[in-house]
């Protein structure tokens, strides 16, 4: 077998653990929508490479406003890897206490809110904190992680909880411990990860459930669509109408901020 064949078959595994999740897919979207629907926000949060399934949430073509994509540039930049702006950096922030909370410091949360935390481990100091204080706040939190991935590893943390400690909802990418899927002769390390494949089908289920809900309800969502599937005027006044639904949304979340304390 070769290894092409080895990795789509692997992937191939991660879409049947991703289909039996579909309850829990349908609850993820369920709770989104009541907060959409409420002219509210879910704030999605990922570290790392889990900024690849926020930014796959929104904004991109084929998906709606209704979300505040949080994605700190010290914690997700990695282009450089190394020297100024590197991924030394990124790996030591990202377990930093206290980080999670001077972000959130910058958004008026409310219990209308949902949240979706992305981490693969589950056990860096920032996301699993992130979680924590959204439930502090009693916002409904949904956790994407690698379950098996998640359970091989050890918390960052004092205490020793994991995302999964502070998720109302958790969501399995379906890869293995570990994450790289493909193992091969004279090569003493795994290669080609699986969390990526199995985050991206997720989201997009969670996504076209959640259009479904809002359509239903009477408000459909405004998507970014291609010029190739709706002509350039009918493209072009989607995507300004979607950017105005942002920022009317997201300004709700700087209002009142400070007031509270």
């Amino acid at each position: 077998m070769s290894v092409t064949t080895s990795y789509l078959q692997k992937c191939g595994e991660i879409l049947e653990k991703v289909k039996a999740q579909e309850a829990q897919i349908q609850q993820a979207a369920a709770w989104f929508a009541q907060s959409i629907l409420a002219g509210r926000v879910v704030h999605l949060f990922g570290t790392g490479h889990s900024r690849i399934m926020v930014e796959e949430m929104w904004p991109r073509y084929g998906s709606f406003p209704g979300f505040n994509p949080i994605v700190e540039l010290s914690l997700t930049f990695h282009n450089n890897v190394t020297g100024a702006n590197g991924q030394r950096q990124a790996m030591f922030l990202e377990n930093v206490p206290g980080l999670a909370g001077r972000i959130l410091r910058n958004f008026a949360l409310s219990e209308l809110d949902c949240a979706l935390v992305i981490s693969s481990s589950g056990t860096n100091n920032v996301p699993v904190e992130m979680a924590e204080l959204f439930q502090q706040q009693k916002i409904k939190t949904v956790a994407l992680v690698t379950k098996e991935h998640s359970a091989s590893s050890n918390s960052k943390r004092a205490d020793g909880k994991k995302l999964t400690d502070f998720a109302d909802l958790v969501l399995d990418t379906g890869a293995p411990s570990g994450d790289s899927m493909i193992y091969i002769e004279g090569l003493e390390t795994p290669v080609a990860p699986g969390s990526s494949i199995g985050g991206v089908m997720m989201i997009n289920c969670i996504k076209a459930e959640l259009a479904k809900l809002l359509t239903d309800a009477g408000h459909p969502p405004k998507v970014l669509t291609a010029t190739s599937v709706v002509g350039e005027q009918k493209a072009t006044a989607l995507f300004e109408s979607a950017y105005d639904e942002h920022s009317q949304r997201m300004s709700r979340l700087y209002n009142n901020v400070g007031k509270d304390r």
